[in-house]
């Protein structure tokens, strides 16, 4: 469970990206985060998985108040999220098959147990077939489907999306539509920040509205 309790996230210069929100999000469930530019979506992302810590509140996952944490723990946390961030951070100089293989040589997998999972991981996105190119050879929704690869291979309970349909054209964004659905559908938990609304009409997930920086109650 994910859970925000009066939850402030102020950054240097003074600009609050979030106020007191207070929301819970249960294991399973898949949930779109809604909003304008700038209203938040973002930054409670990366609260959800320590990539920032809030000025205020506490923020819960499974129990562990995850802006309390000491940086040393901070990766076993990480393990329980598959991130996909705007800015997807392929590496474009090792091929597909070595950009998913990159979170598994971090935790220490072995070997031959991590190739399975990698292609496995690539097979569900229907990249099997091109583990040895390039991403610069990926058109956008390719290299989209691989950063989704690389965010599943470790078979995360939680995946994290944000704005994963940005720049892509209506068939692609709805065939990522279908891929988080499937993720939802064993189980995972899928937090989504979108401004596509097609997107969320299509999942048809809980939404939960933010509006500069707070929870919009229905």
């Amino acid at each position: 469970m994910i859970s925000f309790s009066q939850v402030s996230k102020r950054y240097p210069g003074g600009y609050e990206a979030l106020k007191s929100v207070a929301l819970v999000i249960n294991p399973g469930e898949m949930v779109c985060i809604t909003g304008h530019s700038g209203a938040g979506k973002s930054t409670l992302l990366k609260l959800m998985c320590a990539i920032e810590r809030p000025t205020a509140g506490n923020v819960l996952v499974n129990g562990q108040n995850v802006g309390a944490l000491r940086a040393s723990a901070i990766p076993f946390v990480r393990r329980n999220f598959g991130l996909m961030f705007q800015d997807s951070k392929l590496l474009y100089d090792r091929t597909v098959f070595q950009n998913v293989m990159l979170p598994l040589d971090i935790i220490g997998y072995d070997s031959s147990d991590a190739a399975k999972r990698v292609r496995a991981a690539l097979d569900k996105v229907g990249l099997l077939g091109k583990e040895k190119a390039l991403p610069v050879t990926l058109s956008g929704g390719e290299q989209q489907r691989l950063a989704i690869a690389r965010a599943i291979v470790h078979r995360p309970s939680i995946l994290l999306a944000d704005e994963p349909t940005a720049n892509l054209d209506a068939a692609y964004a709805s065939e990522l539509g279908d891929l988080l659905r499937s993720f939802h559908q064993v189980g995972v938990t899928v937090v989504i920040a979108t401004h596509d609304e097609q997107l969320a009409a299509r999942l048809q997930p809980r939404r939960i509205a933010l509006d500069r920086g707070r929870v919009v109650v229905p």
